[in-house]
This record gives structure tokens, C-alpha cells and sequence, in this order.
């Protein structure tokens, strides 16, 4: 897989624009070039795969499909036990150093549906809501009857809907986000001047950083197959938002390359599409004891006063550092929140 990638990648043809160096335009000429010379001459996957081939990996069969999780148990059977859901472009990897921090705790893992490193579908159509269903049905197969559940993007939404339906297992949530879902239906006469002024930043962000969140909601397949056929297309599509969205320094060259690889081994970045592609029912809102972390160099993150319309917020912890990957960037930090909501 690794020699077909690499001759891949030499015959890349590259591409010039008028803002071939212009960041604010998407990832630059420069920076690219660099990246995929190191992805084809110097990049060891076989390294960072063995890695990740030795994290405590299961397979859960559910109802619906099987669900691969990492699976690290406490000593102490009756710890808490903790459920990790990662989001997009991401996968698993989000929450690789985290571990190392939370082995007193009963933590899950799952490598959601048609991202890397998941259990091949059984059906397609993976929306939020099937998702959620099949973290319950896999967390109930693995014994535990409650949990506290921590995630950002497509998995902080998994995690509502996982503790609006079924607020018996779910004790808490730890979110880095609230379910952008809420602003389609929110009333800003109804919110506080901070809220609603958050609902004005937010649909310029949209304006300004979401034309991808567009193209894969709605037409998923064409972007699929450039993303899928290019491993150039697919490195410029993942590494413009792993560097936008986090910290500086956030990511080596060799880490920025694992997340991408993750996607190419796996062909799994059209079926990811689907968290955006498929109708998403997202409660008005969720009563779970909620701590909320904003981190400064998150894509839009949400004062008090909004996620309170929508959560039942406990403890709201602003952090100096970190990003939308915080897991991955501030770890210790990451680390702490879970434990305020444990």
C-alpha cells in the first residue's frame, strides 16, 4: 500500500494559483510541497501503524454493526469508566496521549462509523443518531451500565444525543463544543446579548471557513473521489484544518502525516462524509450534568450564556491554549475536565 502511495505522490502534478502562498486562501504551495516530499521520501508509516496496531483494540458486535473501540481498563474493575468520541478530520488518534493520563479509569474509544480504522459498514447511511445507537448497544455489550461520555465536533453531538436517550447510563458529559445544529434553530430574541452575538460570529464563520462542511453535506460523492484518488487532494483537504483549528506547533510533519495516512490506508474519508450528508435529530435539550471547555483557537467557541440554552452546564472552564484537537494539544488540561465531570 505504502509503495503505491509513495509512486503516487512523485507523479503528483502540482497545482498554481494567484494565492498559491496566501494561508487565509487554504494550505500553501509551500508548506505542501514540503509535506508531500516528506510523505514520499522519508515518512515511515509502518511505525506509527505498529503503534497504533498496539493500542488495547476490541471488536463489539451490535445489532447493527460491529464497533472497533479501544478498550483501556483500569486495574480496578469498578473504576468509572469513561467513553472518548472523536470527531472529523480526525479519528481515534484525537485522544492517543490522553490515555497515558486516564489509566485509573475504565476508558472506551470507538472508532466511529466509516471513520479510520472502524469495522467495515454493514449498511450505509451513518447519520449521528445510528451512531449514538451503536455506542449504546457496544457500551452495554462491554458491561457498562454508566459512563460518562467526552467528545467535540461530530462526536460532541454523538455524545448529546447518547445522553438525551438514555440519561440512566449517561452520568455526565465533558463537551469541547455545543451541537452547531443549535444555531438553526435558535431564537436570538430569546438569548442573551453574548448568545446572540455568538449566533452573528458564527454564521460569518460559516461564510467565511465552512464552504467544506457544503460541499460534503451535499455533494459527499464527487468530493470522494477526488479526496479518495489523491493523496495530494486528500493531505491539502486534512492538514489546511489540522493546522487552522489548533495551536501553534500543534502538529510535527510526521503527526500531521499519521492523521492523513489514517484516511488514505483505510478509504475511509467518503464515508466520513456521511456525519455531514445524512439528517441529523439533535434535542432541543439535554438535562445530563454538562462540563463545558473552551479552548481559544477552536473554530467557534461558545460563550456561557448560549450553551446554557441547550445544555445543563456545571462548570464552563476557559483554557489559555488549545484548539479544536485540545485532546491531542492540551492533554493534561483535557485530562482535568474529564475529571470535573467524573
Amino acid at each position: 500500500m505504502m509503495d503505491e502511495l509513495r509512486e503516487r505522490l512523485k507523479r503528483t502534478r502540482r497545482v498554481t494559483t494567484p494565492w498559491s502562498e496566501d494561508g487565509t486562501r487554504g494550505v500553501t504551495g509551500a508548506f505542501l510541497d514540503e509535506l508531500l516530499d516528506h510523505w514520499a521520501n522519508g515518512y515511515d508509516w509502518e511505525v506509527h501503524e505498529r503503534r497504533i496496531g498496539e493500542l488495547p483494540w476490541a471488536t463489539v458486535q451490535t445489532g447493527e454493526t460491529d464497533l472497533r473501540v479501544i478498550h483501556q481498563r483500569s486495574t480496578d474493575p469498578a473504576a468509572p469508566a469513561v467513553v472518548l468520541l472523536h470527531g472529523w478530520p480526525d479519528s481515534v488518534l484525537r485522544f492517543e496521549r490522553l490515555l497515558p493520563l486516564l489509566t485509573d479509569l475504565n476508558v472506551v474509544v470507538p472508532a466511529l462509523p466509516g471513520f479510520p480504522f472502524a469495522a467495515p459498514l454493514a449498511t450505509p447511511g451513518m447519520s449521528v443518531n445510528r451512531i449514538a445507537g451503536i455506542v449504546a448497544d457496544a457500551l452495554h455489550e462491554l458491561g457498562y451500565s454508566r459512563y460518562t461520555v467526552s467528545g467535540g465536533d461530530v462526536g460532541g453531538t454523538v455524545a448529546e444525543i447518547l445522553a438525551a436517550e438514555h440519561p440512566d447510563r449517561v452520568a455526565a458529559l465533558h463537551l469541547t463544543n455545543v451541537a452547531p445544529q443549535h444555531a438553526l434553530t435558535a431564537d436570538p430574541a430569546t438569548l442573551a446579548p453574548d448568545a446572540a452575538a455568538y449566533l452573528g460570529r458564527t454564521a460569518q464563520w460559516f461564510r467565511t471557513d465552512g464552504g467544506y462542511i457544503a460541499e460534503q453535506s451535499t455533494r459527499p460523492s464527487t468530493l470522494a473521489v477526488a479526496l479518495g484518488d489523491s493523496p495530494a487532494g486528500l493531505a491539502a483537504w486534512i492538514v489546511e484544518k489540522l493546522r487552522a483549528w489548533s495551536g501553534e506547533s500543534a502538529f510535527t510533519p510526521d503527526e500531521l502525516l499519521t492523521w492523513v495516512t489514517a484516511y488514505w490506508a483505510t478509504g475511509t474519508i467518503g464515508t466520513s462524509f456521511a456525519t455531514y450528508t445524512e439528517p441529523a435529530a439533535v434535542p432541543a435539550r439535554v438535562e445530563t450534568p454538562t462540563v463545558l471547555s473552551v479552548f481559544p483557537h477552536d473554530t467557534k467557541p461558545e460563550p456561557r450564556s448560549y450553551a446554557e440554552q441547550f445544555l445543563n452546564i456545571r462548570d464552563y472552564v476557559e483554557h489559555s491554549a488549545g484548539g479544536h484537537f485540545a485532546a491531542w494539544e492540551q492533554p493534561e488540561a483535557y485530562a482535568r475536565d474529564i475529571r470535573r465531570a467524573v
